[in-house]
């Protein structure tokens, strides 16, 4: 047992000497995985390793670990975090099918490059919406939005059942209702969700919900910097009455309204951020 201990420690040393990561990242990622609780990746409700795979991506995406940095050991992660081996082994896999990190016999973990990020994955994007970058991850939903939103209002006022039109008439109707910013920006959520169900797209119904927490993060962003709800809630009718009232050209450019009014929050609020 003792050689077999030896052969294995010279091997891990020198991991970082071959792929030459700067001192600062490692020093960086000394000081990120040093100064956490030993519990603190432990979310109730989840699994240690799940848990575990949330606290290291979230840092992966939000910079503290770059792409190209080797991650810490097994070893350094259990102690760290105080889990299991078997769990950080499940919760490095978890990231790896992700496409955050790659990893080979001898080397260890390392971050892939960020085009190679699996960003439609539910919990890559809830970290990407907590990266300190927020103005990029504006701008790309946003960009997504205007790709996607206004064809599928116009097919929704087409192809819409009348559950599907009674679901976005009720999340309309609850956002101007709303007795708070939670409860809007659920009530938001769910009325753009409800359009992309009603356009009768199979591929738009898990797009949709796989950007749910995406949306819920802009949305969040987009109420606190509008003054006038009721100029947005009266744009969110607008797109709910072309719906109902089966005008596809009308929705689509209600839509367009819609998201002009929110490049126009964004870009405001970038503005008053530069120096």
């Amino acid at each position: 047992m003792p050689d077999a201990r030896s052969k294995k420690r010279p091997v891990r040393v020198k991991v970082p000497a071959k792929v030459k990561a700067p001192a600062k990242v490692k020093a960086r990622a000394a000081r990120a995985s040093g100064v956490r609780r030993a519990d603190a990746a432990l979310t109730p409700g989840s699994s240690v390793h799940a848990s575990l795979a949330n606290e290291i991506g979230l840092r992966i995406v939000r910079g503290d670990y770059p792409p190209g940095t080797i991650l810490p050991n097994e070893a350094k992660w259990s102690e760290t975090f105080d889990v299991s081996r078997s769990a950080v082994r499940e919760a490095i896999k978890m990231l790896m099918a992700k496409s955050l990190l790659a990893s080979r016999p001898k080397i260890g973990s390392w971050v892939e490059p960020k085009e190679r990020w699996n960003l439609l994955d539910r919990d890559v994007l809830a970290w990407y919406a907590t990266a300190p970058d927020r103005e990029v991850f504006l701008r790309t939903v946003q960009e997504f939005r205007h790709i996607i939103e206004p064809e599928a209002s116009a097919f929704a006022a087409i192809r819409r059942s009348d559950e599907q039109m009674a679901e976005i008439s009720r999340a309309c109707r609850e956002m101007g209702e709303a007795a708070s910013l939670p409860e809007r920006i659920r009530a938001d959520t769910r009325f753009h969700l409800a359009i992309l169900r009603a356009s009768g797209n199979d591929l738009l119904v898990p797009l949709g919900v796989l950007i749910e927490s995406a949306l819920d993060h802009l949305f969040v962003f987009v109420t606190r910097e509008t003054s006038d709800q009721r100029q947005a809630q009266t744009l969110h009718e607008a797109i709910e009455k072309n719906i109902r009232l089966k005008r596809p050209a009308a929705a689509r450019t209600a839509v367009h309204r819609l998201l002009a009014n929110t490049d126009d929050v964004i870009g405001r609020s970038r503005r008053v951020m530069q120096p």
